[in-house]
């Protein structure tokens, strides 16, 4: 693509950005001052690549930004765009820390980011540092999720590194069956977390909510905490799976 072909791309997706409603072939040519047949062109290219989607009367609108998260693209910016409101209101209910985690390419735990309770005793976490998967709550909800044989694999790894082999299958089985997971002895001493899976459109576990703070108040607030975590898990998970069945149809329609 020429320099201009690049800049135009660009102003297209700045422009679409600034709209509240989606907008039609007619508008976007006045808007940006373009050819009709280079407008087409580069929307047909940005909804091939799942940044505009074109909805069912024809009109366009910009579905995710460059490395967000979609059907075929595995980046996480989309995620906790779209967690981030259920996250805040889950925070503000339990008035303990969230956390959404996701499994990296060694299958230990990463988190995206964070969201802290504002009260002067409150956990925390260096979110900049991995985890080992079994060590923590979203871990086991994330090896939970995992396809039998890659859990086979991570099991047989782990247990040329440790003598918690049995232990560590029983906690994914009890996750497995629970549909979430509590540590009440955290690594960190004196903290306690539960976890729950964020699922796409498929059911397919891509993240978990971590809702976590000192031992004390978790082991005082469980039933609370645990009825906030199931819920807000499976609203992030349906926001997920609707903006995914909203770029499915654009894409189909174009």
């Amino acid at each position: 693509m020429s320099g201009r072909g690049t800049e135009r791309v660009l102003e297209l997706i700045e422009w679409l950005s600034l709209q509240v409603e989606a907008r039609s072939l007619t508008e976007i040519v006045a808007g940006l001052e373009l050819p009709k047949s280079s407008a087409l062109m580069l929307l047909r290219t940005l909804v091939d690549k799942g940044y505009v989607v074109r909805d069912a009367d024809g009109h366009y609108r910009l579905f995710r930004l460059p490395g967000e998260h979609n059907t075929q693209n595995q980046a996480f910016g989309t995620l906790w765009r779209l967690a981030l409101p259920y996250v805040e209101a889950a925070v503000a209910q339990t008035q303990e820390s969230a956390f959404i985690a996701v499994l990296n390419s060694s299958s230990r735990v990463v988190y995206l980011n964070k969201c802290l309770p504002e009260r002067e005793i409150r956990y925390d976490r260096d979110i900049t540092m991995t985890r080992v998967a079994e060590h923590v709550a979203s871990g086991r909800v994330l090896l939970a999720g995992m396809d039998r044989d890659r859990l086979e694999t991570y099991l047989s790894d782990r247990a040329a590194e440790s003598d918690n082999s049995d232990k560590i299958r029983h906690w994914i089985e009890k996750t497995s069956e629970d549909g979430y997971a509590i540590n009440l002895e955290g690594r960190v001493e004196g903290a306690s977390g539960l976890a729950a899976p964020i699922r796409d459109h498929a059911g397919r576990y891509v993240a978990a909510l971590n809702i976590a703070g000192p031992k004390e108040r978790v082991t005082r607030d469980q039933s609370k905490i645990l009825e906030v975590l199931l819920t807000t898990a499976e609203s992030i998970s349906l926001a997920l799976a609707t903006a995914s069945a909203h770029q499915a149809v654009g894409r189909h329609q174009e």
